[in-house]
Order: structure tokens, then sequence, then C-alpha cells
């Protein structure tokens, strides 16, 4: 029973490290810049 346990907490922390570094690996500061709002103008009518 316990080796299931570890074996779970294993997977789990393998599957949080991949999410983390697929999160902010390709990112300085770890966070998109904000985006720029568009002009009024540039909505169709």
């Amino acid at each position: 029973m316990a080796l299931i346990l570890l074996e779970a907490l294993l997977a789990l922390i393998l599957f949080v490290a991949i999410v983390w570094w697929t999160m902010f690996s390709g990112r300085p500061k770890g966070e998109l810049p904000p985006a720029e709002k568009a002009d009024p103008d540039d909505k169709a009518p």
C-alpha cells in the first residue's frame, strides 16, 4: 500500500513540475506583456 502511495506522490510531483516548467520556461518574468488597446476607430461598423 505504501508503495502505491509513494508512486502516486511521485507522479503528482512530476506532473506539477512539467506544468510549472511549461508555464514559465519561455517567458521573461513569467507573464505576458499587457495587450495594447485598440482604437475605437478600428472597430467594424
